[in-house]
């Protein structure tokens, strides 16, 4: 059987998982702190005919070999932590990280806590600071009920302030970091876990050291690019085509060497 058949199968294979990873991305253009994927592939094995440098027979090396590749295969999926475009929203409750670092939540499902770059947040029937889900934002605060306004500094201090203006409580929030933010696991609704490549989170105040700042009434957008998708769709859809060329190729060969007649 032709080795190229096999071949261009994994080509084919790879890019239909990219054609995958493309149309989520797509699919969550507007989806508030949504980081777009990005596909990475790798050459498999080689059968090796000849060796690079082996002696010949007549006491000479030969400058080259003779290697034939087996193909590709998808080695990672991997999430790109650029920032994305802020809106503006004007909404209090809103807010967005100017900068690395996540918003930590705690998961009303399994108790566990979660991290989120949207900071699409509200209140919940008892007044504590949520997101759509309802998970809390850690660390936990509940608006006063005679809250009238609610400022959020870009240092994270969160002030809730009555009809006189006067203090009735307030909270400084704290962002979390990994050292390897593509190592965390996407969950979906916008969450995601730690993970033994991420390393654990390190906390710390917005606006130091190595964290972002908070910018109130914002709202970061998704980072994807839609050109630079739809040419990557176009460039994996060419890539699958030749890989169905590489297939008719070989069954062709094949069917011309049964053809054959003596």
């Amino acid at each position: 059987m032709m080795r190229g058949l096999w071949t261009g199968a994994t080509g084919m294979s790879c890019q239909q998982t990219q054609i995958d990873v493309i149309a989520n991305n797509l699919a969550n253009v507007n989806t508030n702190g949504f980081k777009k994927s990005r596909i990475n592939f790798q050459d498999l094995m080689y059968q090796n005919l000849r060796t690079a440098g082996a002696a010949t027979a007549s006491g000479g090396q030969l400058p080259s070999g003779i290697q034939i590749g087996m193909g590709a295969k998808v080695v990672a999926v991997e999430k790109i932590f650029l920032q994305g475009d802020f809106s503006h929203t004007k909404n209090s409750l809103d807010m967005a990280i100017e900068g690395r670092g996540f918003f930590k939540l705690l998961s009303n499902d399994d108790n566990i806590e979660v991290y989120t770059r949207s900071g699409a947040f509200k209140l919940n029937k008892d007044g504590y600071v949520s997101d759509s889900d309802g998970n809390r934002l850690q660390p936990e605060f509940a608006i006063p009920a005679k809250t009238v306004s609610i400022t959020v500094a870009s240092g994270g201090k969160l002030v809730a302030s009555g009809p006189d203006g006067a203090e009735l409580g307030s909270v400084q929030m704290q962002l979390f970091d990994f050292a390897n933010s593509a190592g965390l696991r996407s969950i979906g609704r916008n969450l995601l876990i730690p993970s033994e490549a991420s390393g654990d989170a390190v906390q710390g105040n917005p606006g130091t050291d190595q964290f972002g700042t908070i910018l109130q009434g914002y709202l970061e957008m998704s980072n994807v690019d839609v050109v630079g998708e739809m040419i990557n769709m176009i460039m994996a859809q060419r890539a699958y085509e030749i890989g169905t060329k590489i297939i008719q190729a070989g069954d062709e060969m094949l069917q011309m060497t049964n053809n054959l007649k003596r």
